[in-house]
C-alpha cells in the first residue's frame, strides 16, 4: 500500500490543528477516519436518491432499495456468510450484541445456564449478559488472562468443562491489549461443549481478513464507524437456522409480516430484526467503505498495521516510566498500543499530548475490568490504522520524551 496515497484520500488528516501543527491522529481504535469516497457517497445519497426503502414503488426509493441491499451484499462477501439474510444491518457492534442477548438469550437461556466471557471484554460485551443473566437466572463466569495480556486457555477449557456454558461471548481483538484471540482454538472448544459463540468483531473485521465460515463463528457483531463506514453503521451476523429460529427483539414497521388487533406474524429474514426505518445513507457508506478496504486487500492492512505496531512497540521501549500493557509480540496483537507513564495521570499525558497536536485516548477504554486485572485505574492508548506512517509514531515518541524530561527534570 502507497500510504502517502491513501492519506490524500482521507481530507481529515489534511487540516491543521488549532495549534496550527499537522495533526498526528492515532486513536483510530475509538473512531477511524473517512476516506473522501465515502464521504462522497453520503453527499450523493442525500441529494441524489433520499428516500425510504423497500417501501415505495418510485424511481428514488428503488434506486435507495438497491444500494442499501448492494450494502449488505456487499458485507456478506467481506465476511464470507453464506447468504445475505444471514446479515443483519445494526448501529454497531453494541446494537448487535444486545441483539442476540435479547433475541437468542431471552428464548435460550434458563437459570443455572453459563455465558462465558472473557476480562479482556470491551463493556459491550460483558453488560448485556449481566442484564439478560439477571433476567433469565443465567450467571455469567469470565475466562481470565495471562500477565502478558493473553487469554488463559487452560482456565478456558476448564470453565467449559466445568459449567454449563451455553454461550461463548468473546472478543476477536482486545481494545487495549492489542491482543489477538486464537478463535481457531476457541469456537472449536466451545462447540465441543454444545455452547455457541458469539465473536465481537469491532476490532478485528476493519484490520484483518474475518471469513466467518472458516472460523465457524455462530454469531460475529462489528461496527461500520471503526472501518472508514460512518457513525450509526454495523451489522451482525448469524447462522441462518440460528437467526431463523429467534425471535425478534423490537416490534415495529418492516420486521412484520402481517399485524391484525389479534396479533402479528414476522417478516422473513434479515428484516425480522430491521424495525423501523433503517439507515439507509449509513449502510450506503459502509458498502462504499467494504469496496475501499477491499481494493486495498486486507491481507496488506493486516500487514501494514502489524509493522506499524512492532514500530511503535520498538521506539516506545526506549522511554523511561513507560510500561507497555499487554505482550511485546506484534504478531500476536492488532495496531493498538495501551501504557502507562510513569506518574503522569493518562488524561493529563492526553492533554498535553494534545496541546502538540498528537490524538491519543485516555481512560479505561470501556475496559474496566481488564484495567482492575493489571491495577492500574486507566491507561494511555495509541492507535493505528491504514493512513498512520512511522513518522506519527516518532512524533508521539518525541513528544512523550520531552514530556519526561519536562516532568523529571
Amino acid at each position: 500500500m502507497n500510504i502517502d496515497t491513501i492519506r490524500q484520500d482521507f481530507p481529515f488528516l489534511q487540516r491543521p490543528h488549532q495549534s496550527g501543527r499537522p495533526l498526528v491522529y492515532l486513536d483510530s481504535t475509538a473512531t477511524s477516519q473517512k476516506p473522501r469516497q465515502v464521504i462522497d457517497a453520503l453527499v450523493v445519497y442525500y441529494s441524489g436518491y433520499n428516500a425510504n426503502v423497500h417501501r415505495g414503488i418510485y424511481e428514488i426509493s428503488e434506486l435507495a432499495t438497491e444500494a442499501y441491499e448492494g450494502a449488505r451484499k456487499k458485507v456478506r462477501k467481506f465476511i464470507n456468510a453464506r447468504s445475505k439474510r444471514e446479515i443483519i444491518f445494526t448501529r454497531g457492534t453494541t446494537e448487535a450484541i444486545n441483539l442476540v442477548a435479547n433475541a437468542w438469550g431471552r428464548a435460550n437461556l434458563r437459570a443455572g445456564d453459563v455465558v462465558l466471557s472473557t476480562v479482556m471484554e470491551h463493556h459491550s460485551n460483558i453488560v448485556p449478559w449481566q442484564m439478560i443473566a439477571e433476567q433469565t437466572g443465567a450467571e455469567v463466569r469470565f475466562v481470565p488472562i495471562t500477565p502478558d495480556g493473553l487469554l488463559d486457555l487452560d482456565a478456558y477449557r476448564a470453565l467449559l468443562r466445568d459449567f454449563p456454558v451455553k454461550l461463548v461471548a468473546v472478543g476477536h481483538v482486545s481494545n487495549v491489549l492489542g491482543t489477538i484471540n486464537p478463535l481457531n482454538v476457541i469456537i472449536p472448544l466451545a462447540h465441543e461443549h454444545g455452547a455457541l459463540v458469539l465473536v465481537d468483531g469491532a476490532q478485528s473485521v476493519p484490520h484483518m481478513p474475518v471469513d466467518v465460515q472458516a472460523l465457524d463463528a455462530d454469531f460475529l457483531a462489528f461496527s461500520g464507524h471503526k472501518m472508514l463506514a460512518p457513525m450509526g453503521s454495523g451489522a451482525l451476523y448469524g447462522k441462518l437456522d440460528l437467526l431463523d429460529a429467534m425471535p425478534p427483539w423490537m416490534g415495529g414497521g418492516d420486521m412484520i409480516s402481517s399485524v391484525t388487533v389479534c396479533g402479528s406474524t414476522w417478516n422473513e429474514l434479515p428484516y425480522k430484526f430491521e424495525a423501523g426505518t433503517p439507515s439507509v445513507a449509513e449502510a450506503v457508506g459502509l458498502g462504499v467503505a467494504i469496496d475501499y478496504l477491499t481494493a486495498l486487500g486486507m491481507d496488506n492492512v493486516r500487514a501494514h498495521e502489524q509493522e506499524i505496531a512492532a514500530y511503535a512497540l520498538e521506539r516506545l521501549a526506549e522511554l523511561p516510566e513507560l510500561r507497555i500493557i499487554g505482550t511485546q509480540d506484534a504478531t500476536k496483537r492488532g495496531g493498538v498500543i495501551a501504557f502507562t507513564f510513569g506518574k503522569l495521570h493518562p488524561h493529563d499525558l492526553a492533554q498535553i499530548l494534545d496541546a502538540q497536536a498528537i490524538a491519543v485516548r485516555a481512560g479505561f477504554h470501556c475496559a474496566q475490568p481488564l484495567h482492575e486485572q493489571f491495577n492500574i485505574s486507566a491507561s494511555t492508548r495509541a492507535s493505528f490504522y491504514v493512513y498512520t506512517t512511522r513518522a506519527e509514531i516518532d512524533a508521539l515518541v518525541q513528544a512523550l520524551a520531552a514530556i519526561h524530561e519536562r516532568f523529571t527534570t
